[in-house]
């Protein structure tokens, strides 16, 4: 297939062109194009590309994929309350959704919704869990605040805290994917605080790394965190003190953190992301 979609979501996208189609991606002014990364895929003039179909995932998208080409709303968000109406509510298309939590709390209306569960290109079996510390990672940890559970880190330090922004807040700063796999591998134990966002590809990429994960039971971590793998409750008391455990205990966290990764494989595999992709778009495509 050729396939139309704006680089929106970095790690998501990374992901999803590794199925093997002709990716086209508007670049600038039109978009941000590749922006550097290693992607198979062709920077474009959306308004010249002739495409089989178009992953939108911002409303003024839509009317920038040229006439004649079908397109899906992929929502990567969680509504701001559950009775919140989709703006494509009604609409004759498809809302792909990345959680079963975002199903289940926006309301669409009589459009047609489909969950494509989130999958991980593996990054391998790198965990040492040589730095006796957690790590975080969250973007913009200022401007989201509570959403992202930024008042809840002092309380597991020591912790170390990646992302675009964190230097406000004294952490690590922004990391390629690369580099960024190698730093959270070095720490023990992954912690994962947001309150109310969609599930995040670092947590689940943490697990594919083996690393052990303490979560805060919001959204739809609840799927993807087991008492197996770490730790998930909503009392922070009760996830402090998980951590400490694990941070104490080098055994304990490797082997939770084994568990950790076997769990991501069996559920977040990138093999099955793409395979319902394809299906999908073979059904909009028609």
């Amino acid at each position: 297939m050729r396939i139309l979609l704006w680089h929106v979501h970095g790690s998501w996208t990374h992901s999803f062109v590794q199925g093997g189609h002709d990716y086209l991606i508007p670049g600038p002014p039109h978009g941000t194009g590749l922006a550097g990364r290693p992607w198979e895929a062709i920077e474009v003039d959306p308004s010249e590309v002739d495409a089989d179909v178009a992953v939108v995932q911002r409303l003024d998208e839509l009317a920038r994929v040229p006439a004649g080409i079908p397109q899906v709303y992929l929502e990567h968000n969680t509504p701001s309350a559950p009775a919140q109406e989709h703006p494509l509510a009604g609409w004759d298309g498809t809302i792909v959704h990345v959680t079963h939590f975002n199903d289940l709390m926006w309301d669409c209306g009589t459009t047609r919704t489909v969950v494509i569960e989130h999958g991980v290109v593996d990054p391998g079996p790198l965990y040492t869990g040589e730095l006796p510390r957690a790590a975080a990672v969250i973007n913009e940890p200022v401007r989201r605040g509570r959403i992202v559970g930024t008042d809840l880190l002092p309380r597991f330090d020591p912790i170390d805290v990646f992302g675009m922004g964190t230097e406000q807040i004294g952490g690590m700063g922004d990391h390629g994917l690369d580099a960024l796999h190698r730093e959270l591998a070095r720490r023990r134990v992954y912690v994962h605080t947001p309150r109310w966002t969609s599930l995040g590809l670092s947590l689940l990429e943490a697990m594919h790394i083996g690393m052990p994960v303490v979560a805060l039971a919001s959204t739809e971590a609840i799927r993807a965190v087991t008492a197996e793998v770490g730790a998930i409750s909503t009392n922070v008391g009760e996830l402090v003190s998980a951590t400490r455990d694990l941070v104490a205990d080098p055994d304990l966290a490797r082997e939770k953190g084994r568990r950790a990764r076997e769990f991501a494989l069996a559920h977040y595999g990138l093999d099955a992301f793409l395979r319902n992709w394809d299906v999908t778009l073979k059904e909009v495509i028609g």
